[in-house]
């Protein structure tokens, strides 16, 4: 009965109902695009074609996941978001070695307005180089018969290739103005949204391929196919715990009298989080991973690079896994920056009780964070191994993709995030939350 109340709450409030409804809509634009194909290419071709077999695979499987089935399907939004992303990767990491970024990101909103608008002009950059290199592998992947401009129409690859990159840089474009306009105008952040609608329009044809799988063999029926949901939703519980564990630091602010009001001398906390780095490590331990497949041209190392790219053998999760946790310290050490915390921690007239202020302080915070991390990158990376785990024990790859990785993390995060946003609409217009009891936490980033 809460449940129905809260959803008619969600309704009585318009401005949230407005958001909602323009959510919805450019998501359905986004979904439709996805099966839009290129034109000049023959989509009933590419079904039985090497790209839409290979598009559940390593690193050209995350692609593939994180544009909602539109790599494998040649679509004009084939690259999605990734481009997007890859820059803001980029624009983090120059953040923490040039000083020029290191001064935007102290200049509060101006200096995020000129790093958004750097990442706009890197996006196209990595566009350019992204586009032409999807074009090339099309070219290996589908049959020659497919490509109807060049065989019926007389083009050339090369204008073929270049009104193709145009295409895909103008969808690319086109999907990251639709998660700006969903940050705007709707609710949650939406490039992140973009990439869980992605996720979550496998998650029926997963849950269908399963179900089959057990039902018409005897691999347990309807009991097996009962427990592995079972197990599925305690390691949905658990990475709920991990996304929105913190570690809270009291802080102190001096008690300062202006005219005739008081401001400070309350305490307040910095939530440290325990996975401060969210799914960035295992993305990129995925990429890192698909290395060992250059080796195998080679007699001398071919065998092992089939050990290390068995994606279900000890030797690929155990690297895999101390790959994660390497990450997430590093990731942790770009996104968290102990020494502008205690910096302006000592502007506010803030300090936490017992540690001096300025070196001291940081060096508090680093220490905390070392350790806070350390179980944080551990159960990350168990999390990165479980589809591998689910294979083993007799799970289908679509469904083991969903017991951890980077689809079950987006998945938890992004809704979190929309969720805790919805909260704050029915607080404010005095309705009870999404929960009887508590509140919703929020991540800090995807």
């Amino acid at each position: 009965m809460k449940f129905i109340e809260t959803i008619k709450n969600i309704f009585k409030i318009e401005e949230l109902r407005k958001r909602l409804a323009y959510t919805f809509i450019l998501i359905l634009v986004y979904r439709l695009g996805c099966f839009i194909v290129i034109p000049g290419i023959d989509a009933r071709l590419l079904a039985s074609s090497d790209l839409a077999k290979t598009a559940s695979e390593g690193l050209v499987g995350l692609l593939n996941m994180f544009s909602g089935g539109a790599f494998g399907n040649a679509s004009i939004f084939a690259l999605g978001v990734m481009p997007y992303i890859s820059a803001s990767i980029i624009v983090q990491l120059l953040g923490m070695f040039v000083p020029y970024f290191r001064k935007l990101q102290l200049e509060g909103e101006s200096g995020r307005k000129k790093m958004n608008q750097i990442t706009r002009y890197l996006t196209i950059l990595v566009i350019c180089i992204q586009g032409p290199a999807y074009v090339a592998a099309i070219h290996n992947q589908i049959p020659p018969q497919a490509f109807v401009a060049v065989n019926q129409l007389g083009w050339s690859n090369f204008v073929f290739n270049l009104v193709s990159t145009v295409i895909l840089m103008a969808g690319s474009m086109f999907v990251m103005w639709l998660g700006e306009r969903i940050t705007d105008r709707g609710i949650g952040n939406g490039i992140s949204l973009i990439i869980m609608i992605g996720i979550v329009a496998r998650l029926p044809f997963a849950l269908f391929a399963e179900a089959g799988e057990k039902f018409t063999t005897n691999n347990g029926g309807v009991l097996m196919f009962v427990v592995e949901l079972l197990i599925w939703f305690f390691v949905i519980l658990a990475t709920i715990a991990l996304v929105q564990a913190v570690r809270r630091v009291p802080v102190q602010y001096a008690k300062r009298v202006i005219g005739n009001r008081q401001y400070g001398g309350v305490r307040q906390y910095i939530p440290l989080k325990i996975n401060a780095a969210g799914v960035m490590p295992i993305i990129f331990a995925q990429a890192l991973m698909l290395f060992p497949m250059l080796f195998s041209r080679f007699d001398a190392t071919r065998g092992l690079a089939a050990t290390l790219s068995n994606y279900t053998g000890f030797w690929y999760n155990l690297i895999f896994g101390l790959l994660v946790i390497i990450f997430t310290y590093f990731y942790t050490t770009v996104t968290v920056n102990p020494q502008m915390m205690a910096e302006d921690m000592k502007k506010n007239g803030g300090f936490i009780p017992g540690v001096k202020p300025g070196k001291s302080t940081m060096e508090f915070l680093d220490t905390i964070m070392s350790r806070v991390t350390l179980p944080g990158s551990i159960a990350l990376a168990v999390i990165a191994i479980l589809p591998a785990i689910a294979r083993i024990l007799g799970v289908t790859d679509a469904f083991a993709g969903f017991y951890g990785g980077t689809s079950l993390l987006i998945l938890v995060g992004v809704i979190l995030d929309t969720l805790q946003q919805i909260e704050s609409y029915l607080l404010m217009r005095h309705y009870d939350g999404l929960m009887k009891t508590g509140r919703l936490t929020g991540r800090s980033g995807m």
